[in-house]
């Protein structure tokens, strides 16, 4: 069976982290998604869509107990920074 779209970001941008105090939610989980699809050169799916795809992942994002990893991670961490002119 090949691998979906949303099986890729999962595998590529990150790792399960079952004692996590804070996981990620469902914006900074769509905000690493997007970054990862940046990073990628595909368009990101809406987010009712990449909703649906992280549903048939088996990852709930209300509380999936994700940790971000790799480039998309450094990414997202930089685009997400408030910087100070």
């Amino acid at each position: 069976m090949a691998t979906s779209h949303f099986q890729q970001f999962l595998h590529d941008a990150t790792t399960p982290d079952a004692d996590t105090d804070s996981p990620l939610g469902p914006d900074c989980l769509y905000g690493l998604y997007t970054s990862w699809c940046l990073l990628q050169g595909v368009k990101p799916r809406r987010p009712a869509v990449f909703r649906a795809g992280m549903r048939l992942c088996g990852v709930n994002v209300r509380s999936g107990r994700l940790r971000m990893k790799g480039r998309a991670a450094a990414d997202y961490i930089l685009a997400s920074y408030p910087f100070a002119f």
